[in-house]
Parts: C-alpha cells; structure tokens; sequence
C-alpha cells in the first residue's frame, strides 16, 4: 500500500471514530510535521486556512493536538501512541454509553405472538464470530462445534472455548486432520473429531464453490450454520433457536459424522 493509500485510509478510520473530515485530514498532517502553522497544514491537506482553526480547536479539546502560542501559531500532534489511547478510550466511553441507553429503552409490546421457532440470517465475520462466542457462554449442557476453516479458529473463539465450564460437554470436529491438531492443542479440554462433512466444501474442492464455514449447536436446541464466499471470502450464517423438531436431529447426525459412536451428542 502505497503512502498516499495509507493517509487516506487513516483519514477514514479517523472519521469512523467521529472525527469530521477537516479534523482528520489535520490530525494526519500533523502527525507528519514536527510543529506546523496554519498555512503550513493548509497547504499539505487542502484543508482550507480559515477551516484548520476550527478544526485544530476541536482536536485540542479532544486531547489530540497541542498549540503553542506564537506569531504565527504553531500546532503539533501528540504522539501516536497517546493518540490512540486517547480515542480509544473516547470509544469504548460511548460504547458503553450506547449500551447503556439501549438497555432502558422501553419495549414496545406487540398483540401478535411471534413463532418460537425462527430463523435470522447473519454477514460478516466479527458478528458471527460474536453470536458464537454468546452462545458459547451462555450453554449450559452441551456445546457441538465444527470448524471448516483454520482462519475461524480465532484467539476469541479459543478463550470462549477454554471457559466453558467442566460440567457441559464440550465436542468440537474439523474437517481435517491438521485442523483437528491445531483444535486439541488450543482447547485441551474438548473432545475433538475429524467430521465426515468433506462433501460440503464441494465435490472437487475447488475454489469457486462455496464453503462451509462453522456449524454450531448448543443445548440441543440452538443451532448456527455458516458459510464462506469463494470470492469474496465475506462469511454468511443462518442462526435460529427453539427448534424441537426433526431439524435438530439431523443437524446433530450430520454433525458428528466421523465422531466415536460412544461419544456421539445424545438424540
């Protein structure tokens, strides 16, 4: 990535962190100056003058950028070490506060009874990755997981995994034997399998096929299927709870093929 690629792309985190436009391109400019003066950081952003007052003012305010008072004024960026403290404190804080305001927003009650049984699509792999780990800690009997792919084995996953607690049955598969490996080393504690779902990543394993991704079923009554685009690589999941029907059973069989039949999840 090229340096220009690389400023732009600073300029844009910046503002999804709640910087505005002008108080990004600044911010980024100073950080490539010593000190700077107005006409110095206007000319290197194309901000306009009378604009990187404003902007430097609010940057200050935030913790951000340091002035000092000559003729003309000359302004400096922290360093970059405390500037992302500084803005990552700023959004947990207003994480924590949206979570906050969310949790007392009353619920708007509804005359109509909504099926138990019900099925939600999920994209992308942070928010699958998190409706995992939920339903992870939240088990309390049983947990059965298959891996089709080494990349979803995350360090968040292998926490999740390693806090389950020692009364709820733990079984996670893979689709390979080195995958399998990697799975028993990070969680001692689970029993592990190579699953006899090969057939889903495709009949030639080629690359234009779509493949699994992870399936997840806890307590025998929760169940998460997913799936990785062959070209974009983006992961797409199904995720859905309640079920007491014939879904379970099969998606539970289909689960554990490859697994020791003294170890298969009760049916």
């Amino acid at each position: 990535m090229s340096t220009e690629e690389n400023l732009q792309e600073a300029i844009e985190l910046l503002q999804q962190l709640g910087l505005k436009e002008y108080e990004a391109r600044c911010f980024v400019g100073l950080s490539r100056l010593e000190t700077g003066t107005a006409k110095q950081l206007s000319e290197m952003t194309e901000v306009p003058r009378t604009r990187v007052y404003d902007a430097i003012r609010v940057l200050e305010a935030q913790g951000l950028v340091e002035i000092h008072h000559s003729s003309p004024q000359r302004f400096r960026a922290v360093s970059i070490s405390e500037a992302t403290e500084t803005l990552r404190d700023q959004y947990e804080a207003r994480v924590e506060r949206l979570q906050n305001a969310l949790e007392t927003v009353e619920v708007v009650e509804q005359d109509d009874e909504s099926p138990v049984q019900q099925v939600w699509s999920m994209v992308g792999q942070e928010a699958i990755e998190n409706r995992t780990n939920e339903l992870i800690t939240d088990a309390s009997d049983e947990i059965v997981l298959v891996l089709g792919d080494q990349s979803l084995l995350t360090p968040a996953l292998v926490d999740a995994l390693n806090a389950v607690e020692d009364d709820i049955e733990l079984i996670v598969g893979a689709l390979s034997e080195p995958l399998q490996e990697q799975i028993r080393d990070a969680v001692p504690n689970a029993t592990t399998f190579v699953s006899g779902l090969e057939w889903l990543q495709g009949e030639n394993d080629t690359l234009d096929e779509t493949a699994i991704g992870r399936l997840l079923m806890v307590d025998r009554s929760t169940l998460l299927v997913s799936s990785i685009m062959p070209e974009s690589k983006e992961e797409r999941a199904i995720f859905g709870e309640g079920f007491g029907n014939g879904l379970v059973v099969i998606s539970r069989r289909l689960m554990a093929q490859g697994l020791l039949q003294d170890r298969d999840p009760k049916h």
